[in-house]
């Protein structure tokens, strides 16, 4: 196999502190806690709502391994899968997992090693809106999946005036924004839809969205921009990424929940990984319909991307000693702090240890 060289942070126990450093410590790991910096060179993609929890990880990491240079292409999760699979790239993320074809092809390119897909945080997706004089807007499931839809055209809609008693609703039209491009985000946004709102949203989850209709925009960046420069727009993106937009606060139950790391680490507790896709293969179906108290539902599991084998010793120790360092205490917390992620639980830490300890030379 060749290759082309191209979270509010949660206290962690002792006790894996301890275990992650010691991993650091081996020599295969190439970790700077031993003293012995890593070198080289590799890239990845994937991702758009990875990139600033990727930017944080990336700067502290080379901090401590100044010959080390890693870049990491935003092209959306269905580009990063792409590109991972094809052998275009060393590593990659995704916030979806990858289907049964995909783990199908990425199976060849990591043989004669194994596929790994490891969460490395829990995200919330954000409901963003721009509507002058609206600073606070409540949303049921039901009546987000009629306004995404087009079911629902204005904001002085009676429906929507029922999640929000005393707002003062302009007579507007309803500007939805979507991505255009493959996303792990829309898949997530739209699993959220289809298990919460069956009867007003009919479509199948799915990366790409699936209605001709609304404002389509690249990236989440260009989501973000467009809501921003329109009037009574509304779209979904990454928490970290919104900025000063207004957020939706979605009916879980009887209450209102506001999109945060807390509410969105609720969801995975609530979820199960899923079965039979491969021994390094940690995905999860989220349980979207959960009632439990202040669960936000539209939430993500961000997965990293890897083979456990390679053919360059010098690729693979950097892989290692830089996913170590992401699921590593110090690593959680600087995505926590920088792009506004949840950290991964400590059991699940503890299951994933053993995928980033197989990354060897092939």
């Amino acid at each position: 196999m060749k290759l082309k060289k191209w979270l509010v942070a949660v206290p962690l126990t002792l006790a894996l502190a301890l275990g992650v450093a010691a991993c650091g410590s081996s020599d295969d790991s190439g970790s700077s806690s031993s003293g012995d910096a890593v070198s080289g060179e590799i890239a990845g993609a994937g991702a758009s709502s990875q990139e600033a929890a990727m930017n944080a990880w990336i700067v502290a990491f080379q901090e401590d391994n100044p010959d080390a240079n890693i870049s990491y292409d935003p092209v959306g999760s269905g580009g990063g899968r792409e590109q991972f699979i094809a052998g275009g790239t060393s590593f990659g993320g995704t916030d979806s997992a990858m289907d049964e074809t995909e783990l199908a092809d990425v199976a060849k390119r990591c043989a004669p090693g194994e596929y790994i897909e490891i969460p490395v945080y829990i995200a919330p997706i954000a409901v963003a809106y721009n509507i002058d004089g609206v600073e606070e807007l409540n949303l049921s499931a039901s009546v987000m999946a009629q306004i995404f839809s087009g079911k629902i055209t204005n904001w002085n809609d009676p429906a929507i005036a029922a999640d929000n008693p005393d707002a003062d609703l302009p007579d507007q039209d309803i500007v939805v924004v979507h991505r255009s491009d493959e996303s792990g985000t829309t898949e997530n946004f739209t699993d959220y839809l289809s298990q919460a709102a069956p009867q007003d949203w009919t479509y199948e989850p799915d990366g790409n969205w699936p209605i001709n209709s609304g404002e389509a925009a690249n990236g989440t960046s260009g989501v973000i921009s467009a809501i921003n420069s329109g009037s009574g727009t509304i779209g979904y993106a990454d928490l970290s990424q919104v900025g000063d937009l207004n957020t939706v606060n979605v009916k879980v139950g009887s209450e209102y929940v506001a999109p945060s790391p807390e509410a969105a680490v609720k969801i995975f507790e609530a979820s199960k990984r899923m079965g039979g896709e491969g021994k390094f293969v940690f995905a999860y179906d989220l349980d979207r319909t959960s009632s439990a108290a202040g669960l936000y539902p539209i939430s993500l599991v961000s997965y990293e991307m890897a083979c456990t084998t390679y053919d360059s010793a010098e690729e693979a120790k950097l892989v290692k000693a830089f996913y170590s360092f992401i699921i590593s205490e110090e690593g959680q917390q600087a995505g926590a702090e920088n792009a506004g992620t949840a950290p991964i639980p400590d059991s699940l830490r503890q299951q994933i240890t053993p995928a980033v300890e197989a990354i060897q030379t092939s």
